[in-house]
């Protein structure tokens, strides 16, 4: 069966999707900081008769990445690899002249540094796959100017990069990088608690995800709304 790395996986999108690739039979190793909650997911996937190997950690820690591509390999390798765990570098979002530098490091080390690293360990097995390919979960604060999103949108932007970068040096990949567009998540109820409008559940967004892993077309960046509506 096919093998998945994803982090952020305990809640949210990166739950949603384990679940998603659960039913299809696809094995995973999941990450997330909370053992507790990371544990509970876990369990709740296993009931569709898929291995699950919950590791919880910091993606930031080189040792965790490397226990991470190593549990893979013990499934069988890596088909895919979502790089999903994201930091936001300040809660609540603040302005540039507010925000904390050390946040700003936190938020480029987890969203960018972290995640190139993974793919750095878990290449040679995505390599081996045949059909290996990597997501990396972006953002709308990625590509536009939102006031407050400036420390968080940055990080993202230069994930975009390194995903595109990384797609022309490793032609036999696919290699997405993916703005899921607004959703009920924890991440997005820290960074703006006071927002009142509603945000679409991360389930409802899964099947663009699925659109990429089923159609494969090329590498690049592509946003959610546009896959479901089944355009670029």
């Amino acid at each position: 069966m096919p093998v998945a790395i994803i982090t952020g996986a305990s809640k949210g999108l990166g739950r949603a999707l384990a679940e998603a690739l659960a039913v299809r039979g696809w094995d995973l190793v999941l990450d997330a900081r909370t053992a507790e909650v990371l544990k509970e997911t876990a369990d709740a996937l296993a009931v569709h008769g898929t291995r699950v190997t919950a590791l919880p950690g910091d993606v930031t820690d080189p040792a965790h990445r490397s226990e991470l591509v190593a549990a893979a390999w013990k499934l069988g390798g890596v088909d895919l690899l979502v790089n999903n765990a994201s930091a936001l570098g300040a809660e609540p979002l603040t302005r540039l002249e507010g925000l904390p530098l050390d946040g700003l490091r936190r938020a480029l080390e987890v969203n960018v540094v972290a995640a190139l690293g993974l793919v750095q360990e878990a290449l040679p097995l995505l390599r081996a796959s045949g059909a290996g390919a990597v997501i990396a979960v972006s953002s709308d604060a990625a590509a536009e100017a939102y006031e407050t999103w400036g420390g968080y949108g940055a990080s993202k932007a230069a994930l975009d990069h390194l995903t595109a970068v990384l797609g022309e040096e490793e032609p036999g990949l696919r290699v997405w990088a993916v703005d899921p567009g607004d959703m009920a998540t924890d991440l997005y109820a820290a960074a703006v608690p006071d927002d009142p409008d509603p945000r679409p559940e991360p389930a409802g967004v899964v099947p663009a995800f699925l659109r990429l892993l089923d159609e494969r077309p090329v590498s690049g960046r592509y946003g959610a709304p546009s896959l479901l509506e089944g355009e670029r």
